[in-house]
């Protein structure tokens, strides 16, 4: 049996976190968190989850892939919109238990679905507990860019 050249056996504590090689910590469901953020400004752009077909994938083809929950597929950021993420570089945390990736935005300059470049575009106000916006003007239409083929 060969050896996967992208990813290797979890070692003990001391190769997880300062050896070289890849150990990715999948969860139960054989997920692995991942924060994307813009490569330029680490402005964190979303979070979302990877199986491991979708880490292997992404840097594969160094375009952001993850693993939707909700609809149960792989799915390539932009690949409805065109609004994809060409990956810079990937980081792990020092257990491989979380991914970073840092991304350039390409097409139209938002990663959110909702046409924001952050999909964190709200903050909560602490006095009124309400979410108010907080990341400028939409980027794109979604009404628009992912409008349903008949």
């Amino acid at each position: 049996m060969t050896a996967d050249p992208i990813f290797f056996p979890r070692g003990d504590k001391h190769e997880l976190e300062l050896g070289d090689k890849l150990q990715p910590k999948f969860d139960a469901e054989g997920l692995i968190p991942c924060i994307t953020v813009d490569a330029a400004t680490n402005e964190v752009l979303m979070f979302a989850f990877m199986n491991e077909l979708a880490l292997r994938k992404t840097i594969e083809t160094g375009h952001a892939t993850y693993w939707s929950r909700s609809r149960g597929k792989l799915w390539i950021k932009g690949e409805e919109s065109g609004n994809f993420l060409r990956v810079r570089e990937l980081r792990t945390d020092c257990d491989q238990d979380v991914v970073l990736v840092k991304v350039d935005l390409i097409a139209s300059g938002a990663a959110c679905h909702n046409g924001y470049r952050s999909c964190f575009y709200r903050k909560l106000n602490a006095t009124s507990g309400r979410l108010e916006m907080a990341g400028g003007e939409r980027k794109f239409d979604p009404a628009l860019v992912y409008k349903k083929k008949s």
